[in-house]
């Protein structure tokens, strides 16, 4: 069989993903399923492996799957546990008085506060908390979910402590083959995936340093009563110190401790200096700039929710310090579980381990409840429970909605986690071919050569646009993504995280991403007029990506143990 045709049977599911999900617009619960099936099939009967090998697979998947929700089921219960204690309104509350400038609140707002929600909850909630805060604040509907979509960049590769390196990029990976590599040449699978973060964050910080200056110049542009550009770059230099005060501490955190802290600790140390600096009026420009009367306002610009400060759930009067007081918990006992050897191995030895399942070699998974961030984020939980004074009946509330968002985020995995587990397991198989994403990689390097790092974030943002995360586009694409790199002899980890960089940028233009944050503020069926406008801040950010990882490759010589020297 031609390498070209090999490559289309193993790009075939993920050409049928975005053919049902994009083009048919089918629901991923519908669309997935088939999907699985598909790989299933060819797997079966053009790569000719065996059936027991494709159900390993699958056990695999699934219990990765149980990770995955485990994280997403702490990450929203925290943040529907502080919404039920009243601290949510509290932080909220704080923000309206901090400046009468709408591009300096959209900046604090949308960048700073989503940025470490995002890091903190992850899966679509920055947009979700921010959208509605903007609206309370003043701002048109349409200008709120816009800024809500335009964070789902820089932070988005570590949100929800990580998942999308963690979970995503973990188990898009044949760890197994690769890691037994890396020991050849004398190094380790937590050495390459620490590797990758460093990568990640620090041309997440190169690219997204800027998203806060692009945020104020757009809403300006749109929304402003001059549509003016030249508005927005009057907040240059305070939005410069916005975009430091965040990539910063998120470079820094990236680097040394891991993938679970930069835009949970950049965002939380971001917030605290930009916001005292606003107060103080710091980079501030001397003339506020602010909407038309909401009498001018277009028909188009409006939701059909209002929301008002006072109208937010609220259990009861929270202060300021304990209301941020969960969130100060889950980052130090985070950075303790990774940096205190001794407390985590202590988590570490809570495991459920599947070596060899069903007896296929290197087909093995585990589930750590306690180390993973899902055990410290319900152990936070249940801390502010004390900590809030809460009644039983509010936590119950809260368990019962993250439920419910844990079964819609649930059935979709179930089926997408085998479905990239059966690509990736493929490469034992009776016809002797490569794994499906090899087969795709060898083709792709072929037909685009060494100028394969320029293209290989918008890769990674399609797999996001199609699959509506970056999670899900990093467990698709980056055995894919890692594959080209071995084939064109460049490093792994710089293309593996750029796939990753990608897929955050993607987000910017995930249609469910923007559902949802509309449905937030009740405007629906302007989907498209916030896509056309999130499209560009995509595109800057996938090309510059790409450029930096051609600079980084090609001029200054970066690489990793795989590659041959």
């Amino acid at each position: 069989m031609q390498s070209g045709t090999l490559a289309l049977l193993a790009f075939s599911p993920i050409l049928l993903a975005a053919i049902l999900l994009v083009g048919l617009r089918w629901p991923a619960r519908r669309a997935m399923p088939v999907v699985y099936v598909l790989t299933a099939g060819i797997g079966l009967f053009v790569w000719e492996m065996s059936f027991n090998r494709i159900l390993a697979s699958t056990l695999q998947g699934l219990i990765i799957t149980i990770g995955v929700l485990w994280i997403i089921f702490g990450a929203i219960l925290l943040l529907n546990t502080l919404k039920y204690s009243g601290a949510i309104s509290t932080i909220r509350s704080g923000f309206a008085t901090i400046s009468p400038d709408r591009r300096i609140q959209a900046i604090i707002i949308a960048w700073l506060f989503g940025c470490f929600i995002e890091g903190a909850s992850g899966f679509g909630t920055p947009a979700a908390i921010a959208a509605p805060l903007l609206v309370a604040l003043g701002f048109p509907a349409l200008a709120a979910v816009l800024l809500g979509m335009l964070v789902q960049s820089t932070p988005v590769s570590f949100g929800a402590v990580g998942t999308p390196i963690i979970i995503g990029v973990n188990s898009g990976l044949d760890t197994a083959t690769i890691g037994a590599q890396l020991v050849e040449r004398g190094s380790s699978w937590e050495v390459f995936l620490q590797l990758v973060t460093s990568n990640v964050a620090i041309i997440h910080a190169i690219v997204g340093t800027v998203m806060p200056l692009i945020m104020a110049m757009m809403l300006t542009r749109f929304f402003g009563k001059e549509k003016s550009w030249k508005a927005g770059l009057e907040v240059l230099p305070f939005a410069l110190f916005a975009g430091f005060a965040f990539t910063i501490p998120y470079a820094i955190t990236g680097v040394f401790l891991g993938p679970e802290f930069p835009s949970l600790l950049g965002g939380l140390v971001g917030l605290a200096i930009v916001t005292s600096a606003a107060r103080f009026g710091f980079l501030v420009p001397k003339k506020a700039w602010d909407f038309a009367e909401p009498k001018d306002w277009p028909s188009e610009w409006m939701g059909s929710v209002e929301m008002k400060l006072d109208q937010l759930p609220r259990h009861q009067q929270i202060g300021i310090v304990r209301a941020w007081l969960p969130y100060v918990l889950v980052g130090a006992l985070l950075v303790a579980s990774r940096v205190m050897p001794e407390f985590g191995n202590a988590l570490k030895a809570v495991v459920l381990s599947f070596p060899n399942l069903l007896g296929e070699k290197g087909i093995s998974a585990n589930f750590q409840p306690l180390y993973l961030p899902g055990g410290i984020l319900v152990a936070v939980v249940l801390a502010t429970v004390a900590l809030h004074g809460m009644h039983a009946r509010s936590l119950a509330k809260a368990v019962g909605e993250s439920s419910r968002v844990l079964l819609g985020a649930g059935f979709v995995l179930l089926f997408t986690v085998p479905m990239v587990r059966i690509l990736i397991n493929s490469g034992v198989n009776a016809a002797e071919l490569p794994s499906m994403p090899i087969a795709m990689a060898q083709w792709v390097a072929d037909s685009v050569g060494g100028v394969y790092p320029l293209l290989a974030p918008a890769v990674g943002a399609l797999g996001a646009f199609i699959a509506g995360s970056n999670t899900v586009s990093n467990m698709m694409l980056s055995q894919f993504q890692f594959g080209v790199a071995s084939t064109l002899g460049i490093s792994g980890a710089v293309i593996v995280a750029v796939q990753a960089i990608g897929a955050a940028a993607g987000n910017m233009v995930a249609i469910h991403n923007v559902v949802a944050a509309s449905a937030t503020v009740g405007l629906l069926g302007r989907e498209g007029a916030i896509l056309r406008k999130t499209f560009w801040p995509t595109v800057y950010y996938v090309l510059m990506t790409g450029v930096v990882a051609m600079i980084a490759i090609y001029v200054l010589g970066v690489t990793d143990p795989l590659v041959a020297r």
